[in-house]
């Protein structure tokens, strides 16, 4: 196992109705922005109940962070709490609206122009504004970690940032807030926690026992919970535990002491910023083929990943590891996510925006072993055609 130094200072409320705690984690002389998505916080009655826990405090709302949350967009709530001198934000939403959250928290004290921020993957922050989450989608685990991605909707960039100075303070987690979301955003959520596992998990064997026990788990539990979260949507239990699953895939501890991939999302992010595809079927669209091009390079993770996580024993080697990749894709197609750029009618033309972007962005080095050079991540787009 490799050194590391994990550090998670989030503390996480969690359980039905636990909003009402809400008031008891906001200073008493804060004033308050609550940003959000679009109007299921509001329609569901999630932000009555938010805005009613706030109590006296000065309060304000900014609307509209999109899906893929641009820079654009974020940079009025920059101005807005510069305007009116507000020190502490409040997410609403999913992990676009927290992503968007953690970039308004360092962009307001940054000096100079925040897009340096997105320029340097968040090693240019040097503080951020106190922020907490309420959580109503499960899926990128932004809610207990320091990371967020936005998109600059002029250029088509969509970049990464991290910082220790963006962990939330917070993050409620009421399960029930998630009963109304509708099937896509759910499905999205399953492939999306199952990926950011994956990339933490699949890459080769690193005598991180624990943490791969405890990644297996959760990719089991995922296969487990995942179509009956789209069949039974009011089933508290199962809504519970894809929350939980989602949180605990990309909050620092299964990838501590252990390589890391992340080819992926890299290449993902950059179909999403080309052609606005959700993110989570951008993952789903490269996975199975980055698998296929990589799997002599994480044989042996993929060997336990066919035994311990889809029971395949019977076969050669190269048998069960096909085995393995099919069930994933299959997987994905079972919540209803398409795993081909056909799907989303594109052809070779799409490979070569890819690749090109992913040139302009000096993403030529991909992957745990750093060997996805342009020419293999054209091959994977290729094969995922």
């Amino acid at each position: 196992m490799n050194s590391f130094s994990f550090y998670n200072p989030t503390r996480i409320i969690f359980g039905q109705d636990t909003l009402t705690q809400l008031n008891e984690q906001i200073p008493p002389s804060a004033r308050v922005l609550i940003l959000l998505g679009g109007n299921s916080a509001r329609s569901n009655g999630t932000l009555d109940e938010v805005t009613a826990a706030l109590g006296e405090r000065a309060v304000f709302e900014f609307n509209g962070i999109e899906p893929n949350p641009s820079y654009e967009t974020l940079m009025e709530a920059v101005a807005l709490v510069r305007r009116e001198k507000l020190d502490f934000l409040l997410a609403v939403g999913g992990g676009s609206v927290i992503d968007g959250t953690k970039f308004v928290a360092a962009a307001v004290p940054f000096d100079g122009e925040p897009w340096g921020i997105l320029e340097s993957g968040g090693q240019r922050i040097e503080q951020a504004l106190p922020f907490g989450t309420v959580l109503t989608l499960p899926a990128t685990g932004s809610e207990m970690n320091n990371g967020g991605v936005v998109t600059r909707k002029a250029t088509q960039d969509k970049l990464p940032f991290r910082s220790q100075h963006v962990f939330p303070q917070f993050s409620m987690m009421d399960p029930t807030k998630t009963f109304t979301l509708p099937p896509r955003q759910i499905a999205n959520g399953v492939v999306d926690a199952f990926v950011h596992i994956t990339e933490q998990y699949l890459t080769y064997p690193a005598g991180g026992m624990a943490q791969d026990r405890f990644a297996e788990g959760l990719l089991q539990t995922l296969v487990e919970i995942g179509p009956r979260a789209l069949e039974q949507p009011q089933d508290y239990e199962t809504r519970a535990n894809l929350m939980w699953v989602a949180t605990l895939a990309l909050n620092g501890l299964i990838g501590a002491g252990v390589p890391q991939d992340w080819a992926t999302h890299m290449i993902g992010h950059e179909l999403t910023a080309l052609y606005d595809i959700d993110h989570a079927r951008t993952l789903a669209i490269v996975l199975p083929s980055l698998l296929q091009v990589q799997r002599e390079d994480k044989r042996g993770k993929l060997l336990q990943y066919a035994e311990r996580v889809w029971h395949i024993t019977e076969g050669d080697d190269d048998a069960r590891i096909d085995q393995a990749i099919g069930r994933t894709r299959a997987f994905f197609e079972s919540v209803g996510i398409a795993t081909r750029l056909g799907d989303y009618d594109l052809g070779p033309e799409a490979v070569d925006a890819v690749v090109a972007q992913l040139d302009k962005h000096g993403l030529k080095a991909l992957g745990e072993h750093q060997n996805i050079n342009l020419d293999v991540s054209r091959t994977i787009l290729t094969a995922a055609l």
